[in-house]
C-alpha cells in the first residue's frame, strides 16, 4: 500500500479498537498573517480535545478551503473526515491529514503516551562535522545554522527561481542530488503534495531522515518502514488555548510544543492501541 493507505488503515485500526470522538470544532485559517506559522494551518479538535493540523498553504488550497464551512465538519465521525486523506482534491486531503493527526493524539493520549520534546528545530536531527545535509523545502533559518556550523547544505525545492550552485550551498530540483548527504531534513508538505514517495526514494542511503512540521503529527510506521528516522511533529498541551490562537492568527506559544518520534524508541501502534484498548 501507498503512505497515504497506509496512513488511512492505521486510522481505521484505531476506530475498531477504540470508540473514536467526533469531530467537535473545526478551524480554516482567514488569512496569513506574520512571520511565523500563523495562518498556515487548519485545524481539527475532537471531542476528547485532541487535535490535528495541516498545512494549507499548497497551490490554492487556502483559497479553496476558505469556500468551506467549517461548521459543517461539527459532529462528524473522525474516521470518515480521515478518509479524506486519500482523495485528489488539496482541500480534502489536507482536511484528512488534520483527522489523521487528530485521531493519532487522541490514540496517544488514551495509550498514555507522549512524544519527546524536539531538542532542535531539526527535528532533533544531529548534525556533526562531516556531515553533508539534504533539505527539502527551504527553511531560511535552519539554512543559516547549517551553514554556521561549515557543512555542505543540498537543497531540493519546487520553485525555480530559487535555484542556485555557489559555494557550500547548492537549491535544486532534482531530488536524485540528494545522493550526496547523509542527514536529511524534510518538511512534512511532502505528505501533501505527491512528491513523499519519489523523495522517500532518493533518501534511501541516509543515516539520519527527519520529516518536520506540523502536519508530520500522524502515525510514524508507514513513513519509518520507508527510511524516516524522526517524525518532528507538534504536540498540543491545552486544546481550547490552542484553538482560540489559531482561530485569532495569533503565536501557538505555550499551548503546545515540537514534538519528536525516533525510529528506534518508537513502540509501535499497534502496541499503543493494545495498551489504549
Amino acid at each position: 500500500m501507498t503512505p497515504a493507505l497506509e496512513l488511512l488503515d492505521l486510522a481505521a485500526r484505531a476506530a475498531t479498537a477504540l470508540p473514536l470522538p467526533d469531530i467537535a470544532q473545526a478551524v480554516f485559517p482567514p488569512d496569513r498573517k506574520g512571520d511565523g506559522m500563523q495562518g498556515e494551518f487548519c485545524a481539527l479538535r475532537l471531542a476528547d480535545g485532541s487535535i490535528g493540523t495541516a498545512f494549507v498553504l499548497l497551490g490554492d488550497t487556502l483559497a479553496k478551503l476558505q469556500q468551506r464551512a467549517p461548521g459543517k465538519l461539527v459532529g462528524k465521525p473522525a474516521l470518515e473526515v480521515a478518509r479524506l486523506f486519500v482523495a485528489r482534491d488539496p482541500v480534502e486531503r489536507a482536511l484528512g491529514l488534520a483527522a489523521i493527526n487528530a485521531i493519532t493524539q487522541h490514540v496517544f493520549r488514551r495509550a498514555g503516551y507522549e512524544p519527546d520534546l524536539a531538542t532542535n528545530s531539526l527535528g532533533s536531527l544531529r548534525l556533526e562535522p562531516g556531515d553533508r545535509v539534504g533539505m527539502i523545502g527551504y527553511f531560511a533559518p535552519l539554512i543559516e545554522r547549517v551553514r554556521a556550523q561549515g557543512l555542505p547544505l543540498t537543497i531540493v525545492e519546487l520553485r525555480a527561481e530559487l535555484v542556485k550552485d555557489e559555494p557550500g550551498l547548492t537549491v535544486t530540483l532534482d531530488p536524485k542530488r540528494l545522493a550526496s548527504c547523509n542527514k536529511i531534513v524534510s518538511t512534512s508538505s511532502v505528505l501533501l503534495n505527491d512528491t513523499l514517495e519519489d523523495i522517500l526514494s532518493n533518501c534511501r542511503h541516509a543515516e539520519e531522515l527527519a520529516l518536520i512540521g506540523p502536519s508530520a503529527s500522524c502515525f510514524p510506521d508507514p513513513l519509518f518502514a520507508r527510511g524516516v528516522t524522526t517524525m518532528g511533529g507538534y504536540w498540543v498541551l491545552d486544546p481550547a488555548v490552542f484553538m482560540r490562537r489559531a482561530e485569532a492568527l495569533e503565536p501557538w506559544g505555550d499551548a503546545g510544543k515540537k514534538s519528536s518520534l525516533q525510529r528506534s524508541a518508537y513502540p509501535g501502534t499497534q502496541a499503543l492501541l493494545r495498551r489504549a484498548s
